[in-house]
């Protein structure tokens, strides 16, 4: 059975204008598969500017790769034909991070919900298409009746968000992709939009791409997580074992940030502390000019993955005793 999604070798290059050879790779060489027989959850983190986003545009088709190919159910997503690209887009839904922003303040939250229902002719009753909408939100854990027949500026930006979820979980999904869908939420929000994701794995069967820049949320409702920065897979495997005992120095610096409730514990107290200024080399290491281990080989040959643990592996020269990982591809970790 071909995969559920999968990434091979794919890069993105942006340019900086017309006239200028600048070039910023957004993405480099990413190869990644999600399994359909097992559905997962996969976070993708990282601080601005890592990739996270251009992952997702990429998974979703709204974008296209500068090198490499992406599949949806072993069909590359740039030769579907029309009926394969319409069965696609109902398949692979998005939750995106701006609750504000997703709906039109005209019309009102049936409207919203009724459009995918009419565009991919799931019923032609109007009694069944209520029924659907019904069912859909109470699954994010929404009542209906406070929520039908109201406009999006009647809502707060936590229920908003959950009419995401639920207008996704409508078509009956396979992937969802899920991009920073809690960072413009109340903390006391996140909790019950993070619960809503994770029982669409459960009761569902939908395979969710989180992306995030907050590995607390990550840790809490992913299986496994790719930790990128300025476009390369830094480590990758299972979420437990990286976000506990992580290996690359970048890792361990996104975790020392996490606020801990204890009081004794300043943020910045360990002794691995970041360098100032950026090493911006295309031959070497990207987080190079930041790592207070840098070795004169890594300013000069981009690390492989190296397979640390069964179920991890890191971008580190720190490793280089360790075994290779085949063709960089991280599927085996997030698989397990």
């Amino acid at each position: 059975m071909a995969p559920l999604l999968e990434l091979r070798n794919v890069s993105k290059i942006y340019s900086q204008g017309l006239l200028s050879r600048e070039q910023t790779v957004a993405l480099d060489n990413m190869s990644l598969v999600l399994d359909d027989s097992k559905p997962t959850i996969v976070a993708v983190a990282g601080e601005s500017g890592s990739g996270k986003t251009t992952l997702s545009m990429l998974s979703l088709g709204f974008i296209d790769p500068s090198k490499g190919e992406v599949f949806y159910k072993g069909k590359n997503l740039a030769k579907l034909s029309g009926k394969e690209y319409l069965s696609f887009r109902r398949e692979v839904q998005a939750v995106f991070q701006d609750p504000f922003a997703v709906f039109n303040p005209f019309y009102t939250i049936d409207h919203l919900l009724t459009v995918p229902i009419d565009k991919f002719k799931l019923t032609k009753s109007k009694k069944l298409a209520r029924q659907m909408m019904e069912d859909s939100l109470s699954a994010v854990g929404l009542r209906p009746d406070e929520i039908l027949g109201r406009f999006p500026h009647q809502l707060s930006g936590g229920q908003r968000q959950r009419i995401s979820v639920a207008r996704a979980l409508l078509l009956k999904p396979t992937l969802l992709v899920a991009d920073e869908p809690v960072s413009m939420v109340d903390a006391s929000l996140r909790a019950t939009i993070l619960e809503s994701l994770k029982n669409l794995k459960k009761d569902y069967g939908i395979s969710i791409l989180y992306i995030t820049h907050d590995l607390t949320t990550a840790y809490h409702i992913s299986d496994s997580i790719i930790v990128l920065y300025r476009g390369g897979v830094m480590e990758a495997g299972d979420v437990d074992t990286v976000i506990k005992n992580p290996k690359h120095p970048y890792t361990k610096l996104l975790i020392d940030s996490i606020p801990w409730p204890d009081l004794k514990l300043r943020w910045g107290s360990t002794e691995l502390q970041a360098k100032e200024g950026e090493f911006r080399s295309t031959t070497g290491c990207r987080f190079a000019g930041r790592c207070p281990f840098v070795m004169p080989k890594c300013k000069e040959n981009v690390p492989p993955l190296f397979q640390t643990d069964k179920t991890r592996a890191a971008a580190c020269y720190l490793y280089e005793e360790s075994p290779q990982l085949a063709k960089q591809n991280i599927t085996e970790l997030i698989s397990i």
